[in-house]
């Protein structure tokens, strides 16, 4: 484990110039260039031809979550504008507790313009569901950077997924530098998505569109859904030296019984991770089995991966079917049918993918985590992978063209 705390995030870095950052989508998702590696090798393609790359009766895992109007903008009587953005619901709740909530709800935010918040209460007035609603914003305690804000609403029939949907804005990625646009509501969604609870994308899932999904079926490539809601942490750079000193951000997963026995039955098929959130999900399964063997009085919350567990505990003789068995024999004792809980996994060189044969995946920013996740799936040929996409004018991030990996694997 000591080795992987002694990553630099130094030498994850790159060059990659602003005009290399895509600001908006094209106009056909499936048209974004794709880069394909296998074993060294590089293919430039496209993603509508996907099909041609996977084998039949392949798996896809995607990440059905779908990103909530996370963005409150309150005017004040000076005309000067602060910007509340939602991360998550305090006191360590589920995201669909936060959504759901009536009346009243405490999130914590991060807040544009804090200084000029000096008013007890900030408001917007909306018409929700044809009726006239108040929504008003008080601080309820400053931690650093985050602060905990407490909503409410003069209407207890609305949920706060209600209030967001009317008042609330896309929260595009902040490396882009933009206020979101009209077309962003749509464009900034997996045209799969289902489960509301993201403040951010799984952009891996936007280059996807019906017309490609039905070709993937008509080749006999089945597709499992997954959910992970991506936080906010995913865009947060590492501020230490070495990753010993970087404290990984959780986000909450639900993940079925079916889903878990669709991985069994396709074991000996090709598995293709659709995103970075999709592979800490299967990765994260893996290691919760482990735990449900090694502790098999242990409860199903006392599973949840934490940053260093896969380096601390281990796994000789466990294999997927071993691991995601006990763990579904976890969850049939305790009456579960939905696994819902968080995932502080890190992904980095070091790690050995246990789950997935190949990532779908964009071209991420310079010295994150997400590219050390890409490290620890094709080793130091990431360099190589990112060097042929700005030599080939490939469009970076959320926005971006993707690149389909397949993982280095132990013999």
């Amino acid at each position: 484990m000591q080795e992987v705390k002694n990553i630099r995030i130094d030498d994850f870095r790159y060059e990659l110039p602003e005009d290399r950052i895509a600001l908006f989508p094209l106009e056909e998702r499936d048209a974004s260039k794709l880069l394909v590696y296998e074993r060294g090798a590089i293919t430039s393609a496209i993603y509508r031809d996907l099909p041609f790359y996977l084998k039949k009766n392949s798996l896809l895992v995607m990440n059905n979550t779908k990103v909530v109007e996370a963005r409150f903008l309150f005017t004040k009587a000076t005309g000067s504008i602060i910007e509340v953005f939602c991360l998550e619901p305090s006191e360590h709740q589920p995201i669909e507790e936060g959504l759901n909530a009536k009346g009243n709800v405490r999130w914590h935010c991060m807040v544009g313009g804090i200084s000029k918040w000096k008013e007890p209460v900030l408001s917007i007035q909306l018409q929700v569901k044809d009726r006239s609603v108040r929504l008003e914003a008080r601080i309820s305690e400053r931690k650093g950077s985050v602060i905990e804000i407490a909503f409410s609403w003069d209407d207890d029939t609305l949920t706060f997924s209600d209030i967001m949907s009317v008042a609330g804005y896309v929260p595009l990625p902040p490396y882009l530098h933009r206020q979101a646009v009209e077309s962003d509501a749509l464009r900034y969604q997996t045209v799969y998505a289902s489960q509301r609870g993201s403040v951010a994308a799984p952009t891996a899932g936007l280059h996807f569109t019906d017309r490609l999904l039905n070709e993937l079926s008509a080749k006999g490539i089945d597709i499992a859904h997954l959910t992970l809601h991506v936080g906010a942490g995913t865009f947060l750079p590492v501020k230490s030296e070495t990753m010993s000193g970087h404290d990984m951000h959780k986000e909450w997963i639900h993940v079925d019984l079916a889903f878990l026995e669709s991985l069994i039955e396709k074991r000996e098929k090709d598995l293709i991770a659709v995103g970075t959130t999709s592979l800490r999900t299967l990765e994260t399964l893996f290691w919760m089995g482990v735990k449900a063997i090694q502790r098999p009085d242990a409860g199903l919350k006392s599973l949840e991966i934490l940053q260093w567990d896969p380096y601390e505990i281990p796994s000789e003789g466990i294999d997927q079917t071993k691991a995601l068995s006990a763990l579904m024999d976890r969850m049939k004792k305790e009456g579960c049918t939905t696994l819902t809980c968080t995932t502080q996994l890190l992904i980095a060189p070091g790690y050995e993918i246990r789950m997935a044969d190949a990532i779908l995946t964009n071209f991420h920013q310079p010295s994150s985590t997400l590219l050390l996740l890409v490290s620890a799936c094709i080793g130091d040929d990431w360099r190589k992978v990112y060097q042929f996409a700005l030599d080939n004018e490939y469009r970076f991030l959320s926005y971006g063209d993707g690149s389909l990996l397949w993982c280095h694997k132990k013999s």
